[in-house]
């Protein structure tokens, strides 16, 4: 089976250390990059209070809530520490710069 990957934007476009939101018709899915230029994306609301992980801290290859600092692994979208929860997370790649993500893994539209 072939992977469709959609393109999303340009690698460069992302702040190291940061993320951009891509928008889905069911849900927003924050696209992250780390200092050295790995990239990862992670459903972009925190399982504990619906935080949006796309304004956390990037830190290594974790990120940060914001409303009240729930770190989740960027790989993995496990919490860590002795919080508990899941975030889902979505194969992205990079290619000559432009960042894609498979797009038959995106959340679809409630019916």
């Amino acid at each position: 089976m072939t992977t469709e990957w959609i393109e999303i934007g340009r690698l460069d476009d992302i702040p190291r250390a940061g993320a951009r939101v891509v928008k889905t018709p069911a849900d927003c899915i924050a696209v992250f990059r780390t200092e050295d230029d790995r990239v990862y994306a992670l459903n972009d609301r925190c399982p504990h209070k619906g935080g949006p992980l796309s304004q956390g801290i990037v830190h290594g290859t974790s990120v940060t809530c914001p409303l009240h600092n729930w770190v989740f692994d960027l790989a993995s979208g496990a919490a860590q520490g002795a919080d508990e929860g899941q975030v889902a997370t979505y194969p992205v790649t990079v290619r000559d710069g432009v960042l894609l993500i498979a797009g038959a893994r995106l959340p679809a539209a409630e019916e």
